[in-house]
Order: structure tokens, then C-alpha cells, then sequence
């Protein structure tokens, strides 16, 4: 069932037709999520063309900053071999939550309650003519 999974969806990672068009390209390298960076050909720029093919579900907030930078030729050469090391104080990226029970949810949602704080009374309308 996976095979046919692969050939026929593209919202669970690469697709045969992706598979079968990476041929012939590049492997540059892969990141901690285990997304997989290809490059290969030429853009109608003459920028080398550049490809990610994520493990899991496809979703653009899981690819790293470093590699995000490869993709959008802000930095020439990989991450490893461009940029400098983390340093100690950085975070890891976070993917996108939207949609699941960890996403931002602002007082007066209808998820937290849907009250909101009453007005503080510092507001004045702005009435034509006044």
C-alpha cells in the first residue's frame, strides 16, 4: 500500500514522478528532520535549481533557516560548509502549530473561553465633523 501511497500522493512526501525527475542531480545534503536537499540544472536566471524533498508531510515550516537560505540562493554553498556553527544560546525552529492543540490562541478565542477583558475606557469614537 506505501507504493501506491507514493505514486499517487504528494502531501506525504516526494511522489515517483519527483523520484524519477531527481535523476541525474545532486545530493547536497540532509537535515536534522531527515528532509532530503537536491540540486541539479539551471533556472531561467542561470541559478542552479535547487529542490527539498521532506520526510513526513510536506510542510515548508520544516525546513530549517539554514537550509531555507540554500533553497531561496541566500547562501551559495550548504549550510554545514557556509554558515558557522550554532551557537549555544539558539533555539531550534518551531514547524507551524496551526491547527493542532499547541497553536496560539489570543484571550477572547473561542477555544480559550471567548471572553474578552471589557474596555478600559481610554477610547473615544471619532465622530465626523467633531
Amino acid at each position: 500500500m506505501a507504493i501506491l501511497a507514493n505514486i499517487f500522493t504528494w502531501w506525504n512526501g516526494a511522489t515517483f514522478g519527483t523520484w524519477v525527475g531527481l535523476r541525474g542531480k545532486q545530493a547536497v545534503g540532509e537535515d536534522a528532520l531527515g528532509n532530503l536537499y537536491y540540486q541539479g540544472g539551471a533556472d531561467m536566471h542561470g541559478r542552479p535549481r535547487r529542490w527539498v524533498i521532506y520526510k513526513g508531510s510536506n510542510d515548508s515550516s520544516r525546513v530549517p533557516p539554514e537550509w531555507f537560505s540554500w533553497l531561496h540562493h541566500q547562501i551559495d554553498d550548504a549550510p554545514s560548509r557556509a554558515l558557522p556553527p550554532v551557537r549555544q544560546w539558539e533555539q531550534a525552529a518551531t514547524p507551524n502549530l496551526t491547527g493542532t492543540a499547541q497553536a496560539y490562541r489570543p484571550a477572547g478565542a473561542m477555544e480559550r473561553g471567548g471572553q474578552r477583558i471589557g474596555a478600559t475606557g481610554d477610547y473615544e469614537a471619532w465622530t465626523p465633523g467633531a
